[in-house]
């Protein structure tokens, strides 16, 4: 699928963005105002709505819709003049100065832009690429999730156990927030109801659940595996604490010190209308019968990252200068969890590439106008809002932890304001 855009200028040098990442799309809107004459923007996604990583667990809790929490590149693009090509990257001449597609013709760049994110890493483990659902790429997580939902919306009564692999913030909050949207499909638990009724309804709830721990909080198990010996290693020792005691007293059930080194599919002989259930194995020789494996371990790039030439880190991640330069190809940049600061390592989390949009866009405008580079130094520490799926969050900046239901509303005005950027446009833009 390929989107044009009307030029009156010549076109003299083709600028390439691959990905619809956080970067990208302020790049994008910040063309959109400031364009250059000359300049033939193309984005190439595999995507038309983008989303935004710090609402996701919300979506996945059932807090906000589809578009609340994606960004839209056809309008995006179109206000940027920008063309899109609805395709997947797969590779990359560096010496043709080419990006190979999967379905269409190569496409030539005098300079080119990566923002792709990354893949949860150990997706090699035996049977995991092939029966795990992987948190990355979201499009294909989120398909995977609403599928769950649609079936649980009409067997409510079929016992289900979900496994999630990873014990890092993302795994940690993903599986509060998906216990969060199940238990509301089931009628329980979601601790959301406001005023007086919603009070007695949650006190019923736990009179239920009281006696006999509740039928259809038995009919739904969440497991949660971790390799280390404590959760989210990058947060300090209250926050871990603190969100490992809210995942116990929930019922998730805990495999701390357990490395998962086999996935497989089982079959059975039943009635049912989901036969088919996996078996997850340890190092340690625990075995685990579930409905569905989430994967959400430590990030990884794609292979065809590193074998494009472009200078990658241990991890296959390219690596960037000060100015989200590559170090070995200058007219090649990269931004957000695809990206590796040489200077400044950082985490993998959305805020770095939020932050990184405007420093891209300059240096992308410099380099055409051949001019020298800004050099842009990340913040050392960032505050991370970690919900908790009944809308409250935990905060997390360096030894400091707040949990406050507050603390939600303020992460949702934060995100809202930040989508709002994508959608409060003029409708034409500037093409001085």
């Amino acid at each position: 699928m390929l989107e044009h855009f009307d030029r009156t200028s010549v076109i003299v040098k083709d600028l390439v963005l691959i990905g619809g990442g956080h970067s990208h799309a302020i790049v994008l809107k910040m063309f959109g105002f400031k364009p250059l004459p000359g300049v033939r923007l193309t984005l190439i996604s595999d995507v038309l709505h983008a989303p935004y990583s710090g609402m996701l667990p919300g979506h996945v809790a059932g807090f906000y819709d589809y578009d609340e929490c994606h960004i839209d590149l056809r309008s995006l693009a179109e206000f940027a003049g920008c063309q899109i090509l609805i395709d997947r990257a797969i590779a990359i001449d560096l010496n043709k100065n080419l990006v190979i597609c999967q379905t269409r013709p190569p496409v030539n760049f005098d300079l080119l832009s990566v923002d792709i994110g990354s893949t949860p890493a150990s997706l090699s483990v035996p049977g995991a690429a092939e029966y795990a659902i992987a948190a990355k790429p979201v499009p294909e997580f989120l398909a995977s999730w609403n599928q769950l939902i649609s079936q649980r919306q009409n067997h409510p009564q079929k016992p289900l156990r979900i496994a999630i692999v990873g014990g890092g913030a993302g795994g940690v909050e993903l599986a509060l927030n998906m216990q969060s949207r199940l238990g509301k499909e089931e009628g329980f638990g979601n601790g959301l109801c406001n005023g007086f009724n919603g009070w007695i309804l949650r006190y019923s709830e736990r009179l239920k659940r009281e006696k006999g721990r509740g039928k259809k909080e038995e009919e739904l198990e969440i497991h949660l595996f971790h390799s280390g010996a404590e959760l989210m290693q990058g947060h300090n020792q209250r926050v871990r604490r603190r969100l490992q005691q809210i995942l116990i007293s929930r019922g998730i059930q805990l495999h701390l010190k357990e490395k998962v080194c086999a996935v497989k599919k089982i079959k059975r002989e039943t009635t049912l209308q989901f036969p088919t259930d996996y078996q997850i194995s340890c190092k340690s020789g625990l075995e685990l019968e579930c409905d569905r494996i989430f994967w959400v371990t430590q990030a990884s790039a794609a292979h065809w990252i590193g074998e494009s030439g472009l200078a990658a880190d241990s991890n296959g991640f390219i690596q960037v200068n000060d100015c989200l330069q590559s170090v070995s190809h200058p007219n090649v940049f990269a931004a957000g969890d695809i990206a590796a600061m040489v200077n400044y390592p950082r985490p993998k989390a959305g805020v770095f590439a939020v932050r990184q949009g405007k420093p891209l866009f300059e240096n992308l405008q410099q380099f055409l106008l051949e001019k020298p580079l800004k050099p842009f130094a990340p913040q050392k520490q960032y505050l991370g809002l970690i919900g908790t799926g009944n809308k409250r969050a935990i905060a997390s900046r360096g030894n400091f932890m707040w949990e406050s239901r507050l603390l939600w509303y303020w992460k949702d005005w934060i995100d809202r304001q930040f989508m709002q950027k994508f959608s409060n446009r003029p409708k034409t833009r500037n093409t001085k």
